[in-house]
């Protein structure tokens, strides 16, 4: 038995969820962030990418928030997701991101806006020429290429995919090492600098080994695991988090492509990814908030405009389908959607984008009830992702989010 489907306006009844991107918790959506002070305070305005995709960037916006550095954020296409902006070549010819203009002064290449950061507002931590810094950011570039080597490089036979793989796992062991060495869960004594700078990779690391070579980075490494858990520890790092979804369908155009091994356990990783179930993933483990439910119907019902309108089927189905969806998540009971409507509904559970659209909690709630509302009508997929490029989700549509 199954119910029907609410209107938008008895949804909207259902949620109360708010957040103050301005002074509140780091979020995707802020233009401006203050941190109780006042805009004259701000002397820093970040460049970033509208899909809160690029990893440098991450590493830029953790640290201010961290430090709690008044700023603006610009938002700007990536290079191999679209268009460029025209007003931002003139501002940054090369169009690389990150980029700030600290005091109007423009910097780019992320590790030099950090130590220019430093200069003006203080270290975050141990600093990015500290003596116990120095090794950890080499260690991290060894990682990163390691990485790189077995991820991006399509291997010619099964002993050069687990040479790759060994190259991996030794660089890893010396991350474990790195980590054993102090008594607090990160790099130094206390949070700092070096985590920072691990920070954007590791965690992509984790959801592209999980997907592509069907090895779990979280929980095959207890040093890197407790990490993950301190960090999710603070509300600065959740709020730039993404997850496993997000992170292997952004990754090939970024990184000239990712390629999968054979092995069974990442055909199983890859399922269960694409299309659930997505609780248990190693991709969080903090405690879910209460407010997933809330959050995710109060992104839907704030974008549904731009939603019904860029998914491939007739709006008024993907609105009644979506309303059922919805219906779902809040109480639920099944709500049975419109013939044929599982196509459209699966096509908006592939573009779910966190953090930009929503925390990682809000996203699984929403696509697990975006998924069992489709299976109720059809088992019919949604085009896979494109792996040159991500103009699907133009970011014009988001702009201002």
């Amino acid at each position: 038995m199954t119910i029907a489907p609410l209107s938008w306006t008895e949804l909207a009844a259902l949620t109360d969820f708010q957040i103050d991107p301005v002074n509140g918790a780091t979020n995707a959506q802020a233009h401006l962030r203050l941190f109780g002070q006042t805009e004259a305070a701000v002397r820093v305005t970040l460049y970033r990418d509208n899909h809160a995709w690029c990893p440098y960037c991450q590493k830029i916006w953790l640290w201010l928030e961290e430090k709690q550095i008044p700023y603006r954020i610009e938002k700007v296409t990536m290079f191999c997701y679209g268009e460029k902006e025209s007003w931002y070549r003139r501002k940054v010819p090369s169009g690389m991101l990150p980029a700030i203009a600290l005091d109007d002064r423009i910097i780019t290449e992320s590790d030099d806006i950090l130590i220019a950061l430093e200069q003006v507002f203080g270290a975050l931590g141990a600093g990015m020429e500290d003596p116990a810094v120095l090794p950890l950011r080499r260690l991290e570039r060894l990682l990163f290429r390691a990485w790189c080597a077995w991820l991006c490089r399509r291997a010619g036979s099964s002993r050069e995919e687990q040479r790759h793989r060994d190259q991996f796992i030794s660089v890893v062991a010396k991350v474990e090492e790195a980590l054993d060495r102090t008594p607090s869960p990160y790099f130094l004594d206390e949070f700092g600098t070096a985590d920072v700078i691990f920070t954007p990779y590791v965690e992509r690391m984790n959801a592209s080994l999980f997907y592509y070579k069907g090895y779990s980075l979280r929980e095959d490494n207890p040093g890197l695991a407790a990490w993950f858990a301190a960090m999710e520890s603070r509300p600065t790092y959740r709020g730039t988090q993404s997850d496993f979804h997000t992170h292997v369908h952004d990754l090939p155009p970024q990184m000239g492509g990712c390629w999968e091994n054979s092995e069974p356990q990442t055909q199983l990783n890859q399922d269960r990814v694409d299309h659930g179930p997505w609780d248990g993933l190693p991709d969080v483990t903090y405690p879910e908030p209460e407010t997933s439910r809330a959050e995710a119907l109060h992104r839907v019902i704030k974008h549904r405009a731009n939603i019904v309108r860029v998914n491939p089927a007739d709006d008024p189905l993907i609105d009644e389908a979506l309303r059922c969806a919805l219906t779902q998540m809040m109480t639920g009971e099944a709500c049975m959607p419109p013939s044929g409507s599982d196509l459209a509904l699966r096509y908006l559970r592939d573009r779910i984008n966190v953090p930009r659209d929503m925390s990682i909690y809000a996203a699984k709630r929403l696509r697990e009830s975006l998924e069992k509302t489709a299976a109720l009508v059809g088992d019919r997929q949604s085009p896979l992702l494109p792996t040159q490029h991500r103009r699907d989700q133009d970011p014009a549509d988001f702009a201002r989010s």
